[in-house]
């Protein structure tokens, strides 16, 4: 079974934000089941640990709730993230998670970003600061990313949305279920490098194994 996070950095609930990036989940199921795998959905409302992010960003402190949150993310096997867009960018919440994470925590993750906005001239957003952000944590985004307006919901403008959604999951479903990621903090990326994940919650996920330090010594 393969697992796939979702990151929501709505503000509100119900929230737009979160609405846009449980369509994706499920269009992601539908990908993957196609493809012959289960899929298991977890969700990461990110305003449910408000307190936390500012705490750490602020003292280095963490705490369980942030230290279960960055292990789980980890450990999946794909993300979404979503965010709504403050003046032309991500939010600060968004940025703040991703600021206090390790900087291998995403390595070779398959990703899908998305991003909600009240008109669509915030639509470059996903290419301009999400896709940015994540390329440089190492994650692989997917070529698609879903940007939905006000405009998008209840109208013609919808069906393109359903379009972009649908294609961002099966290049995401693709990833998943083809790469050659054994899965988990662990695994090796889609690129075949044993590139590890690490969270930055156990200090041991650093030290470097006796043996490798000796690699290329003969002991003289």
């Amino acid at each position: 079974m393969r697992t796939l996070t979702v990151i929501s950095a709505g503000l509100s609930n119900p929230s737009t934000t979160r609405q846009v990036a449980d369509q994706i989940a499920s269009a992601a199921t539908a990908a993957v089941s196609a493809r012959g795998e289960t899929l298991q959905i977890q969700v990461l409302e990110l305003r449910e640990l408000v307190n936390d992010l500012g705490r750490a960003l602020t003292t280095g402190m963490s705490s369980e709730a942030l230290d279960a949150a960055k292990e789980m993310v980890s450990a999946s096997d794909g993300l979404i993230v979503a965010t709504p867009v403050f003046k032309a960018s991500y939010s600060g919440l968004f940025k703040t998670f991703f600021d206090v994470l390790d900087q291998d925590a995403l390595n070779g993750m398959p990703v899908i970003i998305a991003a909600t906005a009240g008109t669509a001239r915030h639509s470059l957003v996903l290419d301009f600061a999400l896709r940015p952000l994540l390329t440089y944590m190492r994650a692989f985004v997917v070529p698609t990313g879903v940007f939905a307006a006000t405009d998008d919901f209840g109208s013609e403008e919808g069906s393109l949305l359903d379009a972009r959604v649908n294609r961002a999951a099966a290049e995401l479903a693709d990833q998943m279920v083809a790469s050659a990621s054994v899965g988990g903090l662990g695994g090796v990326t889609a690129a075949g490098q044993a590139s590890r994940r690490r969270t930055g919650v156990d200090p041991a996920e650093n030290l470097v194994p006796f043996s490798q330090l000796l690699r290329g010594h003969d002991g003289m």
